[in-house]
């Protein structure tokens, strides 16, 4: 590899006088293609553009593209993200001119398709998620949080019950649980969890009061264990005059074989980008649908998608639409601009359409049959902190062997030499050393081999050469860039004359 080509930013390439374009004469005299602007709008210097060639251009872009890891390049195992395969099919269907030309404000009259299949995803996701009815709405698995949140709030406030302010959260809980709670202006308050991962039920009980909003909880929790006393915890904050929540990021394991309806939760969220293929990553795209039992439906935000079971002889002219967005008086307003992220809709409901009822019931058991393979064959080099079955994730506490020196940061730095994706580290915080692993159900026998037995490998050389692993990564072409500096002080732009610092 030619580390100093693949790490170049184009303005290193650049050479004074070299062009790759050639634009024709816009007609426009130059002394007079300023008239206009405003004195305050115009540079007071040329900016400083890179000087390329075409070929030079092209090959920058694609040895810059091979430095992307993604799902379609390597085993991707990261905890609590559920990153799996992404089928084509999906992709071409997101894609389909009559979709992606769509405008966002299409009237309903004019853009039924759109909305049939926004309307059958909202059905499809009520029979998985064990739900009343659904919105599409919000844009990612946070907001899809905040936003069940919000229609907790306004269910209480219905009732008059404007005291509730607090939503506890189990020690163990996805960072963006309190995080939420927070944004919508609620007190979060801890519960702690038994020797075993799951919540204890003793400590939550003495919490529910008359000033609890909701308990937000994810079932199989963030340890890939399933908290099998969800019955009792919900009978429990109902009998408390609570609501339950259920964050949708670990539902892949759950994929008909568990409701989170059925299992006493109110509302619920789903990462539609982890759970039901989208390629997702660096901050996007992403959906957040949340679902509410019935009796809830009313609160979800606005528009609504709802079909009018009718005859078209029987309608007036001008309203023959069979879709239509709906505006509750009750709704907690609008969340987004339209309707959410409707290509990552699209490919969801691809998804569910291709594999059927009978293919995603078996995502569930195959994701976790991984998930506890790897758990076996590696817990030999890698402390479990927690025995028994998991569901699709498990974690580690670091290194068997304590006394090497070797971190999990080095474990994950040393994956990369070997071309794989690191899992989640130092997440859930109950572990000094946590290392989260999630193979998912698309993984092959063959892969997981290989991947067991490079991080046997990295096992051995702790033990007997374990500078190599404390050094790591030796080949991607940035090896050990200072990740304080970079966080705190990171360089945005490029400036030629102070040798490309900021």
């Amino acid at each position: 590899m030619n580390r100093e080509l693949y790490a170049s930013l184009v303005f290193e390439l650049s050479a004074p006088g070299r062009k790759g374009y050639f634009l024709p004469d816009s007609g426009i005299p130059a002394d007079g293609a300023l008239d206009g602007i405003p004195s305050g709008l115009l540079r007071e210097k040329d900016p400083q553009l890179p000087e390329c060639d075409e070929l030079t251009v092209v090959r920058h872009y694609n040895n810059m593209s091979t430095n992307n890891f993604g799902v379609d390049t390597g085993f991707y195992p990261l905890g609590s993200c559920t990153m799996k395969y992404n089928p084509k099919i999906n992709e071409e269907i997101a894609s389909h001119p009559a979709f992606s030309g769509l405008h966002p404000y299409t009237p309903a009259c004019a853009s039924q398709g759109a909305l049939e299949a926004y309307w059958h995803l909202q059905k499809a996701l009520c029979e998985i998620g064990g739900m009343a009815e659904f919105t599409l709405n919000p844009f990612a698995g946070a907001h899809g949080e905040l936003t069940g949140l919000m229609v907790i709030r306004r269910y209480h406030e219905s009732r008059g019950d404007t005291g509730r302010r607090k939503v506890i959260v189990p020690d163990s809980a996805h960072g963006t649980n309190p995080a939420s709670a927070a944004v919508a202006g609620l007190e979060i308050v801890e519960v702690k969890s038994r020797p075993d991962g799951t919540v204890d039920v003793d400590d939550l009980r003495p919490l529910l009061d008359e000033s609890v909003a909701a308990v937000m909880m994810t079932n199989p929790n963030t340890l890939g264990i399933f908290e099998k006393n969800i019955p009792e915890i919900a009978r429990l904050v109902h009998e408390a005059g609570a609501l339950m929540y259920y964050d949708g990021a670990n539902l892949n394991p759950m994929l008909g074989v568990a409701r989170p309806g059925d299992m006493g939760f109110d509302v619920m969220h789903i990462n539609l980008h982890k759970t039901f293929s989208t390629p997702h990553g660096g901050g996007g795209p992403g959906s957040g649908p949340v679902g509410v039992r019935k009796g809830l439906e009313q609160f979800l935000p606005s528009p609504r998608v709802v079909s009018r079971q009718v005859n078209r002889d029987d309608i007036p002219v001008g309203e023959h639409e069979r879709y239509a967005l709906e505006y509750g008086p009750e709704s907690l307003g609008s969340v987004s601009a339209t309707l959410g992220n409707f290509a990552v809709q699209l490919r969801a409901l691809s998804y569910i359409l291709t594999l059927g009822a009978e293919g995603l019931m078996e995502a569930g058991p195959l994701a976790t049959l991984n998930a506890n393979y790897v758990k076996e064959k590696l817990k030999a080099d890698y402390l479990l902190p927690i025995e028994g079955v998991c569901k699709h994730e498990f974690v580690f506490d670091g290194l068997r062997d304590k006394s090497t020196g070797v971190t999990t940061l080095n474990v994950a730095k040393r994956l990369l030499d070997h071309g794989y994706h690191a899992p989640t580290i130092y997440f859930p915080l109950l572990f000094h050393e946590s290392l989260m692993i999630e193979p998912t159900e698309t993984e092959s026998r063959e892969t997981l081999d290989k991947f067991v037995e490079v991080m046997r490998s990295i096992a051995r050389e702790a033990r007997e050469t374990p500078e190599v692993v404390i050094n790591a990564p030796l080949n991607p072409p940035v090896t050990h860039p200072d990740d304080t500096e970079a966080a705190l002080h990171p360089i945005l732009t490029y400036d030629e004359l102070l040798n490309g610092k900021v």
